[in-house]
């Protein structure tokens, strides 16, 4: 009897033995402690990186970046990745930003937008076009929004005009605000690397200007060769360049023949007087 009832003490014990591994068997095991303590996870937008002005389009200077956790995105924030600052690049700012501000989708006018480029343009003021290469175009590093001065080159071939008088040069506009480099401005860019496509295959620049100037470049135009003449950041816009025909011979003394007056004046970079007759004296400075 004894035995018998030491063997089902023995059978409970066991049984109970195997339900309780069975229960810490099925139990969840409990979370990674680095897991229940990780950080928020944190995204980054576009902000101002300097102070721009209402009505500039955007360069790659003007973008930063900032990051906050991502519950405090704020709204309407666009996210910074590759594509984000190639769609913001060129794009017009409606209203002026400070240092800091988001960037907003409602804040600008992208290129490709209805409206877009008569936006851009300053009241009372319109778009011309002009055709470039890598040299008038000075090698492709003008952006939207650059300033420039526009030269007119011509040439002389008639036999009857001194050779010194068969080339000349002169400034056509100043301080021309550029509006688009070829139909980039208008159309976008293609993904790739930002501003690639701006600096090799630059065939146009539209400026902006008044409707009379309008009429001198679209004049100067067939008369010869425009060329493109970047402005330093800063520089004064009311800083003009002088209007009046710079000749052949006023750049080189290899016209002067010689033993001439005007030769030795060449030769040591003095200035001499032209006399064409009653009322007509024409100053010229030898380099």
């Amino acid at each position: 009897m004894a035995m018998r009832l030491m063997l089902i003490v023995v059978v409970i014990v066991g049984v109970a033995g195997m339900g309780l591994l069975g229960v810490i068997a099925l139990a969840p095991a409990p979370p990674p402690a680095s897991v229940a303590g990780a950080p928020p996870a944190r995204v980054s937008f576009l902000v101002a990186a300097r102070a721009v002005q209402a009505g500039t389009l955007l360069k790659p200077e003007d973008l930063a970046a900032r990051e906050t956790p991502a519950e405090d995105l704020p709204l309407g924030a666009m996210r910074d990745s590759p594509e984000a600052r190639m769609e913001m690049i060129r794009a017009m700012v409606r209203r002026t930003l400070v240092q800091g501000d988001v960037l907003r989708l409602d804040a600008v006018l992208r290129p490709g937008e209805n409206g877009f480029l008569a936006a851009v343009l300053a009241p009372g003021t319109r778009a011309v076009t002009v055709g470039v290469d890598a040299v008038t175009g000075t090698a492709g590093l003008i952006w939207p929004g650059d300033r420039v001065d526009l030269i007119l080159t011509q040439s002389f071939d008639e036999n009857d005009i001194a050779p010194a008088r068969r080339v000349a040069g002169e400034a056509v506009l100043s301080a021309a605000r550029v509006i688009a480099v070829d139909r980039h401005l208008v159309q976008g860019m293609q993904p790739g690397a930002v501003g690639d496509s701006l600096r090799e295959t630059n065939r146009t620049v539209t400026i902006e200007v008044t409707p009379d100037q309008a009429t001198r470049v679209a004049v100067a135009s067939r008369l010869g060769r425009l060329s493109l003449a970047l402005r330093a950041a800063g520089t004064a816009l009311e800083e003009s360049i002088a209007q009046r025909p710079v000749w052949g011979g006023d750049v080189s003394g290899a016209f002067a023949p010689a033993g001439t007056a005007a030769a030795a004046a060449a030769a040591t970079g003095a200035r001499i007087r032209v006399f064409g007759g009653p009322g007509r004296v024409e100053e010229i400075q030898f380099r």
